[in-house]
């Protein structure tokens, strides 16, 4: 879940949240941050702009203002070679209405008149393809209509060893959540990221039976006998996402030969990733194949937002890396 939603808020903030940008900005429209008097949480791009809505957002918190939309020119009042122009919508709220956010939910804010909020339901009509942005009424009311991001992508990592230890690393400040599964209790470390949740357990199978319906799969575990039974389980499962296996193409080809005579789809075998990562990058170092594998869960996951907020057909992801 988002920084400026999850963590505990006490007395009053402002929610700064890019409404609209026009040409270059330094983050998309939705993009927030929350302002209190004493932290600011998430980002809204850094730089001149960030320093400005920060001091804006104080001010409202110290005259009583409700909310605020500004603009803002990158390039002749900032000084930020992004150059473009961007629209933030200024909002106080208290812990108790960002209680009532729910991930995923439409929130529409009328920026005119009287202090209003509302939910799809009983919204004014909008575009809900468009994502977050800025509309008007016939009358000339503004209003902002923010699509809250939805609850982050669900990662299942089926191994604790060095290349699932570096993977853990790298996604712990992306949008996901991890379930990180082994056997081997002792190699879990004891500070985990927040986002991660670990499952010692010897019979991961059950694990994978258990999965969310379209939750993610990486298996990289110690046993290439392990790694082909959670293959199987994943495989047979009619309602799971993405699976990356780690190994090279000779591996791939001995998995698809024994997994199709286990009865698994062919498609769904041509879908699996193996081996995993993006293309170009050879490194075999523990972090440089977590970075790869992140950057290729990053592609994934941006394609599969894009595709629920336009209705578009699915994007074409590049091939894995070669091993």
């Amino acid at each position: 879940m988002e920084a400026w939603l999850s963590a505990p808020l006490q007395g009053a903030a402002v929610l700064v949240t890019v409404a609209r940008v026009e040409g270059s900005g330094p983050r998309e429209p939705g993009a927030c941050m929350r302002v209190s008097a004493a932290a600011v949480v998430d980002t809204i791009g850094g730089g001149h702009l960030e320093l400005q809505a920060i001091a804006t957002a104080r001010t409202m918190l110290a005259d009583g203002r409700e909310r605020h939309l500004e603009r803002y020119a990158l390039g002749p009042s900032l000084g930020q070679c992004c150059g473009g122009v961007v629209h933030l919508v200024f909002e106080r709220i208290e812990a108790d209405l960002l209680a009532t956010i729910r991930p995923g939910d439409w929130r529409l804010l009328a920026l005119d008149g009287a202090c209003e909020r509302r939910t799809m339901a009983d919204a004014p009509p909008f575009d809900p393809a468009r994502g977050s942005h800025l509309l008007q009424e016939q009358d000339g009311r503004r209003w902002f209509a923010q699509l809250v991001p939805a609850v982050p992508n669900t990662l299942l990592l089926f191994g604790a060893g060095h290349v699932g230890a570096a993977l853990v690393r790298a996604l712990a400040p992306l949008p996901c959540r991890v379930l990180w599964v082994d056997e081997r209790e002792e190699l879990f470390p004891s500070t985990l990221p927040a986002n991660v949740q670990v499952e010692a357990t010897d019979t991961p199978e059950a694990v994978v039976a258990a999965a969310p319906d379209g939750a993610d799969f990486l298996v990289m575990t110690h046993s290439h006998a392990l790694d082909q039974r959670l293959a199987e389980a994943i495989l047979l499962r009619s309602a799971s996402g993405w699976f990356g296996l780690i190994g090279s193409h000779t591996k791939r080809k001995q998995f698809e030969h024994r997994l199709l005579a286990r009865g698994v789809d062919p498609a769904r075998l041509a879908a699996m990733a193996c081996p995993i990562g993006l293309p170009g990058i050879t490194g075999k170092q523990p972090a440089v194949i977590a970075a790869a594998v992140a950057a290729q869960l990053l592609q994934l996951w941006e394609a599969r937002q894009t595709q629920r907020n336009t209705g578009a057909a699915p994007i074409r992801l590049v091939a894995s890396r070669q091993t």
